[in-house]
């Protein structure tokens, strides 16, 4: 369990009450009577995320109120402000929660800190409410976390080799196995991802990772993971600003690893299989440029319009791979684009799927684990956009319009027709910090997605 949360304690917790404008007079008329008077003086009004600590009869803490603020913007993690407010000390969710479990969540992930390079402070604990799976929300608080670490940790310590490592590092806790399959070796199998990564050798080889867990007879849940350890965008390369954050753009693969923590911490009787291609999208004499025509794994040729439109290359040969068996579920995840951010923002990742099932299905448990995304349209008409004169299609679009679009458009060209396959286009980073999101590497779509499967599955 996180060390934020515990069980039980034997000193003494302060209750928290959670109050929104429209039940705060009735809260000041009954429980907080006492206190309505200092309370109106601190000029709380219960507006989303605030938090005020009051005092009793004697002087001392009493009690903590937490806004809620209006029902219609409320951020579905606002307990998480709890985390990042409160003094330390123990706390425990007295009233004004529909959500227990929820809100504890909320506070287990407002309290996570990235402490690889300095060291963290401590905060606030909260008791755990009786009655809720607290083994639940500790497995998807440790999943998010091990997202959020592997996406903050620095570039110069996270390349394809310690994305492989950690791979193994989860497999072997779970009792998972892995092979990698890395430089020369990619050559023939997986040409892209080679391609892609070639200009790192020797200091970085690109590699294949592949993770298998479960019975081999139980329905195939396969997860694909952007693993591009750090992306200057090659030959067509990024201005200094625009490398700023590009430690994140494995953030795909970090995600689907959080993701197949959850799965594995709950046993779901499923066969998992996690790929991720690991590459560093460098500058050298053996980068792939442009208007050069690469050979895919499924044998689609393809013309290189960008070098800085790598992700989706190494993305599909492990696609191509991951249909050659057909599993019941296809998802992958990747920091695939601008365009998705310009359309949706930092904290929507768009989703496309050819599926309408699983499609109303994410939706629903997005809302259900307050993990929001939104499904944009595989609109065919656009694969006209990708269009090349010499090869199969172009990995870039000639116009910039609906950029997030025609990228999974390029996508579904690897993947088999009729296999129930769903891209999600997330950002990986909190620009600024929200209640049960701190700024930094983020988890987004994997609480949906573990929902999902887990009812799907468990049931």
């Amino acid at each position: 369990m996180p060390d934020c949360l515990i069980a039980e304690t034997a000193e003494q917790s302060l209750p928290v009450h959670a109050v929104s404008p429209a039940t705060l007079d009735a809260y000041l008329a009954g429980p907080g009577a006492a206190a309505a008077e200092w309370i109106a003086a601190a000029g709380f009004k219960a507006s989303a995320g605030a938090v005020l600590v009051g005092p009793g009869a004697d002087g001392r803490r009493a009690f903590v109120l937490l806004g809620l603020g209006d029902a219609a913007d409320r951020p579905p993690l606002i307990a998480g402000a709890l985390a990042t407010s409160l003094p330390v000390g123990t706390y425990r969710l007295e009233s004004g929660f529909d959500d227990p479990a929820m809100a504890t969540l909320a506070f287990a992930l407002g309290a996570y800190r990235f402490t690889r390079y300095r060291a963290g402070e401590p905060g606030p604990r909260l008791v755990v409410p009786a009655g809720i799976d607290a083994a639940r929300i500790a497995r998807i608080a440790d999943g998010v976390t091990l997202t959020r670490d592997l996406v903050n940790t620095a570039a110069n310590d996270m390349g394809p080799a310690e994305l492989a490592d950690a791979t193994a590092e989860l497999a072997g806790r779970h009792g998972a196995t892995v092979s990698v399959t890395s430089g020369e070796a990619l050559a023939d199998g997986f040409p892209m991802i080679h391609a892609v990564g070639a200009a790192a050798v020797p200091a970085r080889v690109p590699r294949l990772i592949d993770l298998h867990w479960g019975d081999p007879a139980a329905p195939k849940v396969t997860l694909v993971g952007k693993g591009v350890c750090f992306d200057t965008g090659g030959l067509d390369l990024k201005p200094s600003s625009g490398m700023l954050l590009m430690k994140k753009d494995m953030g795909g693969a970090a995600n689907v690893l959080g993701l197949a923590h959850m799965v594995m911490d709950a046993g779901l009787p499923v066969r998992l299989r996690v790929l991720i291609p690991a590459v560093e999208n460098a500058v050298s004499g053996a980068a792939f440029r442009p208007g050069d025509v690469l050979r895919s794994r499924k044998g689609l040729t393809v013309e290189i319009g960008n070098t800085d439109a790598e992700g989706r290359l190494v993305l599909a040969d492990a696609l191509a791979l991951a249909g050659e068996e057909s599993p019941e579920l296809l998802f992958d995840m990747a920091t695939l684009t601008g365009a998705a951010r310009v359309a949706l923002g930092p904290e929507v990742p768009p989703v496309y799927t050819p599926d309408d099932t699983l499609a109303a299905d994410v939706a629903r448990h997005a809302v259900i684990a307050g993990d929001p995304v939104w499904r944009m349209p595989l609109w065919s008409p656009y694969g006209s956009m990708l269009d090349s004169k010499i090869a199969d299609i172009n990995n870039a679009a000639a116009t910039p319009f609906a950029g997030s679009i025609t990228a999974a458009l390029f996508l579904a060209r690897f993947v088999p027709d009729g296999l129930s396959w769903l891209h999600a286009d997330i950002f990986a980073w909190t620009p600024s910090a929200k209640p049960g999101r701190p700024e930094g590497g983020e988890a987004h779509a994997i609480r949906a997605l573990y929902s999902l499967l887990d009812e799907r599955y468990a049931s």
